[in-house]
């Protein structure tokens, strides 16, 4: 013989389900609305920009193919150049027929389509202004003036600092942001985190800046770096470690007032 259950239980029932559900629904909810991913090739030199797609992709666990030649990086180049003749950078990325470039914007769109609200703060949180603001300081401010310095400084080493914005004014910029911050994306890793790692770990290891000044970044530098991800990048796209790798400057300019 059937029971009818009454409203009041109905109710009842429907409440506790609903405060039964974890925090990561809302995620779920995002993941339902991501775009399907499409053929997605990823051409690459080692140990440059395009290891942040791969780790990017590794993050989010979207698949993707990886184009170089291990150990050659005339030859993978050469398949740059094949495929963008126009711009032969690193990354080139085929992304559903569009030959694209410019990491940050790459990352950017996928995220947008197909990251489901992973590795981005919430739109309406102040994380997500800080966060984007350092997608785009990585490049725009940071790495455009410590490859600068380290151009000019190949040819005269410094014995003073700029009066003006120097590398290691845009290097403590970012030191004192993670004064109050675990991550360049808030509280949260986020992709600004992906961004900046290739900057910083240009200037200090480039002798651009003096490493051992900025100890909040080298801790963030342990965090990042020890993530599954980011080693699974390693494993796929820099199987022999740093090829190429240029010369490290003999002098940067003294730390401290300019």
């Amino acid at each position: 013989m059937r029971k009818l259950i009454s409203l009041t239980t109905v109710l009842l029932l429907a409440n506790y389900f609903v405060a039964a559900v974890p925090a990561a629904t809302a995620q779920s909810a995002g993941m339902e609305n991501a775009a399907p991913m499409p053929e997605f090739t990823i051409y690459h030199l080692e140990g440059r920009r395009s290891e942040r797609l791969v780790w990017l992709m590794e993050e989010l666990g979207l698949p993707y193919e990886l184009e170089f030649t291990r150990g050659d990086l005339a030859a993978s180049m050469a398949a740059i150049r094949a495929i963008n003749p126009d711009m032969p950078v690193a990354p080139t990325v085929v992304y559903d027929g569009q030959v694209l470039v410019e990491s940050g914007a790459i990352i950017e769109m996928i995220l947008a389509r197909h990251g489901g609200g992973r590795l981005v703060p919430p739109l309406d949180s102040p994380d997500f202004a800080t966060h984007l603001m350092w997608i785009h300081y990585s490049e725009g401010s940071l790495a455009a003036r410590a490859i600068a310095d380290y151009r000019v400084w190949q040819i005269q080493p410094p014995t003073a600092r700029s009066p003006l914005v120097d590398s290691e004014a845009v290097v403590q910029f970012a030191e004192n942001f993670l004064d109050d911050k675990p991550w360049f994306g808030g509280e949260d890793f986020s992709a600004a985190d992906i961004m900046m790692l290739f900057p910083l770990n240009f200037a200090f290891v480039l002798n651009i800046v003096d490493s051992t000044q900025f100890p909040n970044i080298n801790a963030w530098m342990e965090k990042v770096t020890a993530r599954p991800a980011y080693q699974a990048m390693l494993d796929k796209a820099r199987p022999d470690g740093m090829i190429g790798s240029l010369p490290a400057l003999p002098a940067h300019a003294p730390s401290g007032p300019r």
